[in-house]
């Protein structure tokens, strides 16, 4: 039996932050599909997981956790000794980490989310998109973005020199945004450009796409 079972659904982008911490982590887990459309995620069982009926949920033995941010913290930590090291050792270079882990969570996601909301996923539900959020979060993202290529021009991943989770939290959003006119506020930032064409092309990253291609 698998020691972890990951609860989700790889369209979900909290569960594909999830997924791709345990494929860096190479952890033997058991992947628990989660049916959103029939509602699944808001039947008792699921509840108990998570009272918020909200995707991801983890088990780990007795542990029980919802959040993604939260538990992709817990696996980089329990499983430190695996696969990828996604968290640093060093107190000030992981400050600095947790630093730019708020930012994705308070700066970068709320926006992109949003934008993510009006031209990804309302088209493929028949919706209209309003134009007016568009505009006025493209020029929040871009202000964003402004403040990654200023640091990216001083440090290869966000936290350091290393690939951490501060970097892997922005993949979900970016695979929806990437197939959206927002394109053009990433690859017209050359150090940001350069950053998102080297975490998008990790091997665990790869395995959540096809992952999320067989649904």
């Amino acid at each position: 039996m698998a020691a972890i079972k990951v609860h989700g659904n790889p369209l979900s982008t909290a569960s594909m932050r999830v997924l791709a911490t345990v494929y860096e982590k190479e952890i033997d887990h058991e992947f628990v599909f989660v049916d959103m459309r029939a509602g699944e995620h808001k039947k008792e069982h699921f509840l108990s997981l998570n009272p918020f009926g909200q995707l991801p949920a983890l088990e780990d033995g007795d542990l029980k956790l919802f959040e993604s941010r939260a538990i992709n913290k817990y696996i980089a930590c329990e499983y430190a000794d695996k696969g990828t090291q996604l968290i640093y050792q060093d107190s000030k270079m992981m400050a600095i980490t947790s630093v730019w882990m708020e930012v994705e969570a308070q700066q970068y996601d709320p926006v992109a989310s949003k934008l993510g909301w009006e031209l990804a996923i309302k088209p493929l539900l028949g919706m209209s998109t309003d134009t007016a959020v568009v505009e006025e979060n493209e020029a929040k993202l871009a202000k964003v973005l402004d403040v990654y290529e200023s640091r990216l021009a001083q440090s290869k991943h966000l936290g350091g020199d290393c690939f951490t989770l501060a970097d892997l939290h922005h993949l979900p959003t970016l695979h929806y945004l990437f197939g959206t006119q927002v394109k053009k506020l990433f690859d017209s930032r050359p150090h940001v450009s350069v950053w998102v064409a080297d975490i998008t092309a990790r091997p665990a990253w790869l395995k959540v796409l096809a992952l999320q291609s067989q649904q």
